[in-house]
């Protein structure tokens, strides 16, 4: 396998894994994934609160996040706020009627986290997080063509 292939098969199966502990807490609050991931997102991601936000980083398509949107604001589990600078610009909230799904999310994202820096040394995480901010940096420099410094 090649270094690329891995890497993309290593991301798509971290996502798989934290989907399929995700629909634990669909089933048990009755939702569908695309609405427990955008709670996740939301609840992990205060920062990033708009749909396109959601859309551009958790790369679901704009019409399931928009359906889901929707969905979650019926269920009086989220909100709309327009931003006070963009009017164009709509901040998503989680209301407080969502306290026991975004418990429910977080001990799920505690799960997930435990299940795959098991074994990883403080030292190991320590040098997992250096190495994921310099990959991370290189691509944001390489997709604004921009070439990094080296280290």
């Amino acid at each position: 396998m090649t270094p690329t292939t891995e890497i993309f098969t290593g991301l798509r199966g971290l996502f798989r894994l934290y989907d399929r502990m995700l629909k634990r807490v669909c089933t048990d609050h009755d939702l569908t994934v695309a609405e427990a991931e955008i709670v996740s997102f939301l609840l992990n991601n205060p920062e990033k609160d708009t749909a396109g936000d959601i859309t551009e980083l958790r790369m679901i398509s704009k019409g399931a996040v928009s359906k889901a949107v929707e969905s979650l604001i019926r269920k009086s589990l989220l909100e709309r706020l327009p931003d006070r600078e963009d009017r164009r610009k709509i901040h998503l909230r989680l209301r407080e009627q969502a306290k026991p799904l975004m418990e429910a999310v977080d001990q799920v994202r505690e799960e997930f986290l435990a299940a795959v820096l098991q074994g990883f040394s403080s030292r190991d995480l320590e040098t997992l997080v250096e190495l994921q901010r310099r990959l991370f940096e290189n691509s944001r420099n390489a997709l604004e063509g921009r070439r990094s410094d080296p280290q």
